[in-house]
């Protein structure tokens, strides 16, 4: 599946439908009043977060999005039918920007959540609205107004409790199939994950919690640089960063403070987010390294630190029992 996580497209709600001038002619009734009808509301432009979905993928295709009209009025009073709204579907997650201005217009979260992004214009008044004791013919009406035109761009931030990061070839991929269900590609070169990959891991409750694979992220990536740019919006929305090192690095502890200082300079609070450090990688290190890079990222950190292996699952129940632990005390918090 391709991964597509900003998009812009052209909305439009539709335009009132106008009101109209007609008199009443019945028979019996030689002085007929005015009876000219309102017009009906323009069609609403709305979008909708939905679960099933999980890119943007569908607004490279279509771009353009257009209510329909109102109706204009009719004799008798009759007021025209209102024009249809159209409902946009976007994955859950999505941040609405009016493209323009870069305001923020609304942030659909949980499923059904709706957000109007174009209102369709009023109705024209017809001519039986400007009845009165001084004008008792009135032969005008008002024409609808036009809707709402937005262009956005749109932001899809992953809904996930736990991060994952580190740099390319820390072995985030590895941990998170080891972890849960998803099978994402995996290589012994860099930049491997070209998308973020999401995995569920069951707590012992029976209970399901997310963790991302956030691809990616190197030196100078705020500024971006690689592929990180990309995707460190996606961190925002978790709860607790899990920062995987690769111990067979040839310097570890620099790969640690790289890391650091991107979420550091991307801001938004990324730093201060409560973060789980694991050295992954230990069956191919030895004893002597592990202990000195513990001692060393000691000194730098007060996250708790751990030692995996993410091929052979070393280390990770206890890993995921503090993991665990965290989000329940930021629950309470």
């Amino acid at each position: 599946m391709q991964f597509i996580d900003r998009a812009e497209i052209e909305v439009e709600a539709g335009k009132g439908g106008d009101g109209i001038v007609a008199f009443r002619r019945e028979k019996y009734v030689p002085a007929g009043g005015p009876a000219g009808g309102n017009g009906g509301k323009g069609g609403s432009v709305i979008l909708k977060a939905v679960n099933n979905l999980q890119t943007l993928l569908d607004f490279r295709y279509a771009r353009l999005f257009k209510a329909d009209n109102g109706q204009r009025g009719g004799p008798n009073n009759r007021t025209g039918a209102m024009g249809k709204d159209i409902i946009i579907e976007v994955p859950c997650g999505t941040v609405i920007y009016d493209l323009e201005t870069d305001e923020i217009l609304g942030d659909l979260i949980e499923n059904g959540q709706i957000l109007c992004v174009a209102q369709g214009g009023k109705g024209g008044l017809g001519n039986k609205y400007f009845l009165s004791n001084q004008n008792r013919a009135p032969e005008y009406a008002l024409p609808g107004l036009e809707g709402e035109h937005r262009n956005l761009r749109l932001e899809l931030k992953l809904l996930a409790e736990v991060g994952i990061i580190g740099l390319p070839n820390a072995g985030k991929s590895t941990l998170i199939s080891s972890l849960s269900s998803a099978r994402p590609k995996i290589a012994d070169y860099p930049f491997t994950t070209l998308i973020p990959n999401l995995g569920v891991v069951r707590k012992p409750t029976g209970d399901g919690t997310v963790f991302a694979d956030i691809p990616g992220l190197i030196e100078g990536a705020h500024e971006g640089i690689g592929l990180g740019h990309e995707f460190l919006r996606h961190i925002e929305r978790t709860r607790l960063l899990l920062h995987l090192v690769d111990i067979t690095s040839d310097d570890p502890i620099k790969d640690y403070q790289v890391i650091q200082q991107e979420l550091k300079a991307y801001g938004r609070g990324l730093s201060d987010r409560p973060q789980i450090l694991a050295f992954n990688k230990i069956d191919a290190a030895d004893q002597e390294t592990l202990e000195l890079m513990i001692k060393e990222l000691q000194k730098l950190s007060d996250s708790p630190i751990f030692t995996i292996s993410a091929v052979t699952r070393t280390g990770l129940d206890e890993l995921l029992q503090t993991v665990w632990k965290m989000l329940d005390e930021a629950e309470v918090l």
